[in-house]
């Protein structure tokens, strides 16, 4: 019985034992997995902390004892032994910049934080190398095993605090937007904040707010959670834009949309910040009770509306839902089961492979620490996009990766190359516009002499019996002249100042009466069709210059086919919405008349295009044409407020588009013109104001001729005295328009004092708005244009004198 006892003893002995190894076993196991959890927090802390680009120390009041990777950086140290084995006051020079002694100054710094848990300031530091730099200190208490401690992170103020002592004042924001908007300079301080910002926070005047510090926005928390990093984007980058909680006048809190941008100066130095801020308040409430229970780093990411994605050399492993919604996909899950160039077409725009560029990009990234570059992507809805991409390389869990931020610049790079587009054009406008002045001011001068020569030539022609062999001679120069004429004409209408008289026109009516002329001009060889618009609507267009336009563009059509060929000139009605006109700078909306002239000849070279309205541009031969052509249908068009295109193909022919404005008045039947009238000779007086001697010389010869009595001068204050004095009657004055002391018009005008019923004649080189508008010649003006023949000036006088 007692063996049994015993027995039975020790099977309890056992069992108790056993039971005691397996509770000391889950306790050892228990311990190591405490242990290893531990130390993988550890690392992950280490890590962040090795990773940080702030520079980030832990000191207490005998110095050093730790530091991080951005610490040796800044300081230029090799490693953290030798860092850890100076004072803080080791890296400073002997004095601050107040005078202070570094020793002594840090000293007290150090002991305020260890006895009241912070302390934030500025410390001049010196580097080994002996360089000097002016840091922000922030000072942080903690407890360390037993003992109180302090973590130092320093930040290099050096360029702030230079481009600090040049702000005076930054101005020109727009008080009254709706968004919040603030300036202050690089301590924080309010220089500007308009009155949406000042209302935005519950205050009541800017008043009260400028000179202020940023940092009446935001509580602590917000401060160093979303206000720190948010400036240090700021700060990378030049601008970022984030989600940034404020705190209104009455302590209660709200989520703005900031938007903030460091402002440079002429010299690139940053001189303050610039934000704009909106009240997302109602978006946000919806987001509130999620944003609060995830993680701050994972809502700061989800948050954002960049879209950000993790990456390593293998493909994608997170992602965040603006990423989601950029590129179409459903999930995480699904985004990161693809590689980077799986969500790209083939080729990129230059024609690289992009896996290949993908690749080399990830690989420069992760070599270099960061990489930014254009990237052409494609959603899984297969369209494509145009992003920029910055990839920044990181330390996550032990292993480098990559955060890449994608954004989508598609809008970016449309209004880019319209802006160029625009520019361009404003270029090619502003180039013929100071060609056609150029062009305007010879032609005055040049009529100016033709007038002389021809006047003479045909005075000359009179008084000769045609039978002499000088009589040829002379009748070349006046031919010669003429053709001269016609181009100063051309260049006259190039540059706008052609006189013209606009009629109400039906355009069929018109260009059928021109269509047996066209047909001669251009040559049996070649087919004129002409296809009218049906009800074509009226246009307000002097007739001749229809007849200019139709000339030279179809003696062009004419040149450009080489054996037989088409010529079609078509009329159409055009309405013209704002949609059309985009595509067309200078083409406004509304209803216009189409004429268009095509032919099937050789076409226009690209790179010739954009010269082909500039006057004597030609790729004819030498003596086969002038040059003037398409700049005289051009100049017609831009005076009557028309827009002329053009559109051509190489190898297969050219179109112009002819758009004139509708006019809506009714057509006026045209009357024929007769027979030229005979000279008609007079006896009255004629007050003759020339500033060209010689043209003066000249007409008054023509106007004695004609047995009419001639006052001629040179200059509107001699005209006026020559009429005060004359003590006959003056029927007509005859006057240049561009003169000097006064133009003809005012001359006009004073002469009407001494002679109220005198009549007018202006006469110039080209029309001169003082008494035409664009060239358009205001009701009731006499006006005849140089250089002029004696027919001419003979019906003009009499014009002017039989003028009611």
């Amino acid at each position: 019985m007692t063996d049994t006892n015993d027995k039975l003893e020790v099977t309890r002995n056992n069992a108790r034992l056993q039971k005691r190894v397996a509770e000391l076993e889950n306790a050892i196991t228990e311990r190591k997995q405490a242990e290893e959890e531990l130390r993988e927090s550890e690392e992950k802390v280490r890590t962040l902390y090795d990773s940080s680009s702030d520079a980030i120390m832990l000191l207490d009041e005998k110095g050093f004892f730790d530091c991080n990777n951005a610490t040796l950086q800044l300081f230029g140290c090799a490693s953290r032994e030798e860092f850890c084995s100076m004072h803080p006051a080791d890296l400073s020079p002997p004095l601050q910049p107040d005078g202070t002694d570094s020793m002594v100054y840090a000293r007290n710094n150090i002991a305020f934080a260890l006895k009241n848990g912070y302390k934030r300031f500025e410390h001049l530091h010196r580097r080994l190398d002996g360089t000097d730099f002016l840091a922000e200190v922030l000072l942080d208490a903690m407890v360390l095993g037993d003992r109180k401690v302090l973590q130092a992170r320093v930040y290099d103020i050096t360029e702030r605090k230079k481009a600090e002592e040049q702000i005076r004042f930054l101005s020109s924001v727009v008080e009254q937007s709706a968004d919040g908007m603030a300036i202050a300079d690089m301590e924080g301080n309010l220089l500007f904040v308009n009155i949406a910002w000042v209302k935005m926070h519950g205050y009541k005047k800017a008043g009260e707010l400028l000179g202020r510090n940023l940092s009446v926005f935001h509580n602590e928390e917000q401060f160093k959670d979303d206000v720190e990093p948010f400036h240090r984007k700021v700060m990378e980058r030049g601008h970022s834009t984030g989600e940034i909680g404020h705190i209104r006048k009455d302590g209660t809190v709200f989520p703005t949309l900031t938007t903030t941008t460091i402002v440079r100066d002429k010299n690139d130095n940053i001189i303050a910040i610039a934000s704009v801020a909106t009240d997302i308040t109602e978006r946000k409430q919806a987001e509130e009770e999620l944003r609060e229970s995830e993680e701050k780093v994972r809502t700061l990411y989800d948050s954002s509306s960049d879209a950000i994605m993790l990456l390593d050399e293998k493909g994608f492993f997170d992602c965040n839902n603006a990423t989601l919604q950029l590129f179409g996909c459903a999930s995480r899950k699904e985004f990161c089961s693809m590689h980077p160039a799986d969500l790209s077409p083939p080729l990129q725009p230059d024609g690289t492979d992009s896996m290949v560029y993908a690749r080399n990009n990830i690989a420069f990234a992760l070599k270099n620490g960061y990489k930014r570059f254009e990237h052409l992507h494609r959603r899984l809805d297969g369209t494509d996009f145009l992003a920029e991409v910055l990839l920044d390389a990181m330390v996550l869990g032990g292993k480098k990766v990559l955060q890449a931020r994608v954004f989508d610049i598609t809008e970016r790079k449309k209004a880019e190359e319209n802006q160029e587009k625009l520019r361009v054009q404003l270029t090619q406008a502003q180039k013929i516009e100071s060609v056609g002045r150029l062009a305007g001011g010879v032609a005055h001068d040049f009529n100016n002499m033709l007038c002389v020569i021809l006047g003479h030539t045909e005075m000359a022609l009179e008084q000769m019996d045609p039978a002499q062999p000088v009589y040829d001679h002379l009748a070349e120069i006046s031919k010669a002249a003429e053709r001269s004429a016609d181009l100063t004409r051309q260049l006259l209408a190039f540059a706008r100042k052609q006189s013209i008289t606009p009629r109400v026109l039906d355009l069929n009516d018109t260009l059928a009466g021109m269509l047996n002329m066209l047909r001669r001009l251009i040559g049996e060889d070649l087919d004129l069709s002409w296809l009218p618009g049906t009800e074509l609507w009226s246009v307000k267009v002097d007739p001749s210059q229809i007849n200019q336009i139709l000339a030279n563009l179809c003696v062009n059509a004419r040149d450009a086919i080489e054996d037989v060929g088409k010529v079609t000139i078509e009329t159409g009605n055009a309405s013209l919405n704002e949609v059309y006109c985009a595509d067309y700078p200078g083409l406004c909306p509304g209803e216009y008349v189409l004429l268009a002239v095509s032919d099937n000849g050789c076409g226009i070279d690209r790179d010739v295009l954009d010269k082909i309205y500039e006057p004597f541009f030609t790729t004819k031969g030498i003596g086969e044409g002038t040059g003037l052509g398409l700049s005289t249908v051009y100049g017609i068009v831009k005076q009557n407020n028309g827009y002329i295109s053009v559109y051509s193909e190489p190898g297969k022919g050219t179109t112009f588009n002819i758009y004139l404005p509708r006019h809506t008045a009714k057509v006026r039947a045209m009357q024929k013109e007769g027979p030229a009238e005979q000279i008609t000779h007079g006896n009255e007086t004629i007050l003759l104001v020339e500033d060209e001697p010689a043209v003066m010389e000249m007409a008054t010869m023509m106007l004695e001729e004609q047995g009419y009595t001639v006052l001629a001068t040179s200059t509107p204050g001699e005209a006026i005295r020559m009429a005060g004095e004359y003590s006959g009657e003056i029927n007509l004055v005859m006057t240049d328009i561009v003169m000097p002391e006064m133009n003809g018009r005012d001359l006009a005008r004073n002469l009407l004092s001494i002679y109220p019923n005198i009549k007018h004649l202006f006469m110039s080189g080209y029309t001169a708005n003082v008494i035409a508008h664009h060239g358009i010649m205001n009701e009731g003006v006499h006006f005849i244009q140089k250089p002029f023949t004696i027919q001419n000036m003979a019906a003009k006088v009499r014009e002017a004198l039989d003028s009611e």
